[in-house]
């Protein structure tokens, strides 16, 4: 699949998909709440890696808040692309469950 299309695969199968917009680009405890959305959703590792990869400053994104990426970004400036770091880290969990169940 092409990079674009994957990229705009992966909003399609967003949980926030059908959410007012409004809910997700909240301050103080609303991100609670905004970040809640996140939890179960098949693609937040996409969204997230959407939101450092372009610096997307506001909103709940990938279920961290604008706040929290800053943060992350400021720990891991060696990072060129989390898209790439975050897929990684999945397959090898992924990887490290199935031998886990296998062993």
């Amino acid at each position: 699949m092409h990079l674009d299309a994957q990229q705009a695969d992966w909003r399609v199968r967003a949980t926030c998909r059908d959410e007012d917009p409004d809910g997700l680009f909240v301050r103080g405890a609303e991100q609670r709440k905004a970040k809640m959305v996140c939890i179960a959703c098949p693609v937040r590792t996409e969204c997230l890696a959407e939101a450092l990869d372009n610096r997307i400053e506001f909103g709940v994104w990938g279920g961290m808040t604008e706040r929290e990426r800053r943060a992350l970004l400021r720990r891991r400036p060696d990072v060129t692309s989390w898209r790439e770091l975050l897929d990684d880290a999945r397959r090898r969990h992924t990887y490290d469950d199935v031998d886990a169940r296998v062993g």
